[in-house]
């Protein structure tokens, strides 16, 4: 027999994979540009110089382990990526979740805070550009997505250098330089962060049926608001296997006028999602009183 609480999980996994399934029409943002992705393993030692006009782009995937929409938009990018330069980050929805093992509440929060909160999947093209659902908006999600992803970001000259020397399993020194004309962004500020990667990972309980999750994003380390720097730092445990790897990513956060924070408690984009918690919170109250 299924319990109350089986029950209003299983409900709450079925609104959030039909949510995911709608809209796929590309939306421009205001978060911010997100750039770099130089990476290297964790267990190498590494050092590269590449021309901005020549980095590949960022790719963040909001994802679930239940969510059997996210494996048509996994596998879609996965076409594109063997065509095009970019580099995918797997974000896994982690607050309140309870049956993904992957993601973590800061990560969560990092891409709600910027993004919007929404059901998984998402895609989001170097923090401008969002595509949520899995429904294409031309004969294929492949076209869709190879279109955003072309799509330069015009960030002029200059060159990004990144360099990695591990110094155990578990720790490492980066170092960054970035050369880029600071006036294009307008107001706000450019941090450097360090996004530690897990190639793959097994979960055989995964109800999408996907068992291997690759491009997990393990954990955001903030460097600094300089444009050059050195730093040592920590490393996460990988959930299996030895895979870890390191990216040197950029994210500018704009000015927000206080007015936009103080009206967005009430952002009407965050709705629906609400809404359709409070009618389960409803729907699990009604089980419970009829079984009492």
């Amino acid at each position: 027999m299924v319990t109350q609480g089986r029950l209003f999980s299983l409900l709450i996994t079925l609104v959030l994979c039909s949510s995911g399934a709608s809209a796929g029409v590309a939306e421009t943002l205001d978060a911010g540009a997100v750039f770099g992705g130089q990476s290297t393993q964790a267990n190498e030692t590494s050092a590269s110089i590449v021309n901005l006009s020549e980095l590949p782009s960022i790719v963040e995937v909001y994802t679930a382990t239940w969510c059997s929409n996210c494996v048509d938009v996994e596998h879609a990018l996965d076409d594109v990526e063997a065509n095009v330069s970019m580099q995918q980050y797997h974000i896994h929805r982690s607050i309140s979740e309870v049956q993904d093992p992957f993601g973590t509440d800061v990560i969560d929060k990092r891409f709600h805070d910027r993004y919007g909160r929404w059901s998984p999947p998402a895609v989001v093209f170097n923090g401008t550009t969002m595509v949520k659902g899995s429904v294409a908006q031309t004969d294929s999600l492949q076209q869709d997505f190879t279109t955003i992803v072309q799509q330069p970001l015009l960030l002029g000259n200059g060159s990004s250098t990144f360099g990695w020397t591990p110094i155990s399993d578990s720790q490492g020194t980066v170092t960054w330089s970035l050369d880029v004309d600071m006036a294009q962004f307008g107001e706000g500020t450019l941090s450097a962060y360090l996004w530690v990667v897990e190639g793959s990972a097994y979960f055989e309980e995964g109800s999408n049926g996907l068992g291997d999750y690759p491009h997990i994003v393990r954990d955001i380390i903030h460097l600094s608001n300089e444009t050059q720097g050195s730093m040592s730092v920590d490393l996460p445990a990988a959930f299996d296997g030895d895979d870890l790897s390191v990216h040197l990513v950029y994210q500018f956060n704009p000015l927000i006028p206080e007015e936009l924070i103080a009206d967005e408690s009430t952002d009407p984009e965050t709705v629906p999602f609400l809404s359709s918690i409070s009618t389960l919170a409803m729907i699990g109250v009604a089980v419970a009183v009829r079984r009492s």
